[in-house]
């Protein structure tokens, strides 16, 4: 028998059903919306986690010009009294996830282009006829609700780029779909913070606050001819901008039980799927992709999931661009308080922090704003709270791990390859490789440096986040007689432990073997079963150099 293929590359859910592809039922999210009754709602979840599956599930079943029940067929929700609500109202729908653009006039034209298309759907739909309004008397014509539609649309048509139109344009087919149907409209945005976060990249951001802040609050405030609204981002944008004419939104963060189980894999879903594909959810995978907290779940990432059942390679598959940006720039520009965290994190793996979740980075520019970013964009997860800001956070798996290499190895001007080449030397005792490597890395990053022993001690743990998945990381802790700089302690007896001392000083051939008996004279290697591999390295500016000794198990 033929094998559904996993929707890569397809997250619209009339497509993954009309075509027969492997879904995972999420259908019981369209209860939870009715029961919620929520005016206008945001839920907030990382790059890639079914936010453009579900928004497009919510929009098939409601939407009152098509027929869904055959997509639907077999699902949760057909089960339910709200069956009944399938194709009941009018659905605006709009995806503003390829918003992007490096002007405000091109983002201008991208979103007038989505809002058009929706335009468009609903003309057609309705078989609306009307002459140009733009050319008519408003007083001698017959007001019926479609004046604002059609004057709109024809603006939206010939590309004028109005903002001050464009603003109302949602307003205004919200009135005419509720003035047609004789019932109001759901409202959907997916993605609705893209061309935000676009804004900010290229720097326009501030020219624009006023048009988002009109954009989103004549949609979504007080709307008369509104049911309900729903938006998908990464983040809340604060209050005081962009939602500053929203009072009536409420809020689901990764840290919210509602809606928490839609958003990613539970393990029997993700167990479920790859024993579809003949696959095991042993542990190298579970160590790949679990490990995100939302809510009281425990979850997968679904895109990574869903690309490795249909490859069967456990490779990274997780890609967050935009984001990736904004993070990377931020954490840049972070103060020495936040990159005290952040090592305490890529250390050990966990760290207690303030976070705010509930705003933007890009408005209010703090360590918790910035530590929320982390956990809305899935980069960190929750693991515990106290009050309503002090979290405990920790990396979800190892391929999120790999992205903080990547933005580790871009502070340092490295290529990540270069890393996990290095790496794989040490892995093999190939010390030799490992030094010409690590001589070549220091070399292109010594600007990176304060010329201090700990940077170069930082750096290195930073660079040791790729071997998470198969070592114990572990700095500056008390072993054998005394304080290891790192000890990576192997998770297999095929691997050796690695314990590497620093020093930095202008006689590094000396300051080496220093290193190397500090290591073997304090025992650093207690408690460690099987052969462990000790280096002492040393620096002065761009220069180091390197000595080791393996001592084998007994």
């Amino acid at each position: 028998m033929l094998k559904k293929a996993p929707p890569i590359g397809n997250d619209l859910f009339n497509v993954v059903r009309e075509n027969g592809y492997y879904y995972i039922d999420k259908s019981l999210m369209i209860k939870d919306f009715v029961e919620f009754r929520d005016t206008a709602a945001l839920i907030t979840r990382p790059r890639r986690f079914g936010k453009t599956l579900n928004i497009t599930m919510l929009r098939e079943f409601f939407d009152i010009t098509k027929d869904s029940r055959a997509i639907f067929n077999g699902l949760a929700i057909m089960d339910t009294e709200y069956a009944r609500l399938i194709n009941s109202r009018p659905v605006i729908y709009l995806s503003f996830k390829d918003c992007k653009a490096d002007s405000q006039e091109s983002l201008i034209f991208a979103i007038n282009t989505v809002v058009l298309e929706e335009y468009d759907k609903h003309y057609n739909a309705m078989k609306i006829t009307r002459e140009n309004p733009a050319d008519t008397n408003k007083n001698n014509y017959t007001y019926d609700g479609y004046y604002d539609f059609i004057l709109i649309y024809n603006k939206l048509k010939n590309r004028e780029l109005d903002k001050n139109y464009l603003s109302i344009s949602i307003k205004a087919l919200e009135k005419t779909l509720a003035y047609h149907y004789k019932i109001k409209p759901v409202v959907l945005i997916d993605e609705y913070d893209q061309p935000i976060l676009s804004s900010y990249e290229y720097g326009y951001y501030n020219k624009l606050t006023t048009f988002f802040s009109g954009f989103y609050g004549a949609a979504l405030k007080g709307q008369e001819h509104m049911h309900q609204a729903l938006l998908t981002g990464i983040q809340r944008v604060v209050k005081e901008s962009v939602f500053s004419q929203l009072n009536n939104i409420r809020l689901y963060t990764v840290l919210d039980e509602g809606y928490s189980g839609y958003f990613g894999l539970t393990s029997s879903e993700a167990e479920n799927l790859l024993n579809y594909y003949g696959l095991r959810l042993d542990e190298p995978v579970t160590q790949k992709y679990d490990g995100y907290t939302i809510g009281n779940n425990e979850l997968y990432n679904p895109w990574s999931l869903l690309n490795y059942a249909g490859t069967g390679k456990l490779d990274n598959y997780w890609i967050n661009t935009s984001t990736n940006f904004l993070i990377k720039k931020s954490i840049d520009g972070a103060d020495d308080f936040f990159h005290d965290n952040f090592n305490r994190l890529i250390s050990d793996g966990s760290v207690r922090v303030g976070a705010d979740i509930g705003s933007s980075f890009i408005e209010l520019k703090n360590n918790s704003t910035l530590w929320g970013l982390l956990i809305n964009a899935g980069y960190v997860t929750v693991t515990g709270r106290t009050g309503e800001y002090l979290m405990d956070i920790r990396i979800p798996n190892g391929e999120v791990g790999s992205e903080f290499i990547k933005i580790i190895a871009g502070r340092a001007n490295l290529q990540d390859a270069d890393l996990r080449i290095m790496f794989d030397c040490l892995i093999n005792k190939d010390i030799d490789g490992f030094i010409n490597i690590y001589r070549q890395l220091v070399v292109s990053c010594t600007s990176y440096f304060d010329a201090k022993e700990n940077a170069y001690h930082m750096l290195f743990l930073g660079m040791c986040i790729t071997l998470r998945h198969i070592y114990k990381i572990n700095s500056n802790i008390e072993a054998g007689h005394g304080r290891s700089d790192i000890i990576l302690e192997s998770s297999s007896p095929e691997r050796p432990h690695i314990i590497i001392e620093f020093k930095q000083g202008e006689n590094i051939d000396g300051l080496k073997h220093t290193a190397l008996r500090q290591i073997i004279e304090n025992k650093y290697n207690t408690g460690l079963h099987g052969d462990v591999l000790c280096i002492g390295i040393a620096h002065d500016k761009k220069r180091c150099a390197a000595v080791h000794e393996l001592i084998k198990a007994n």
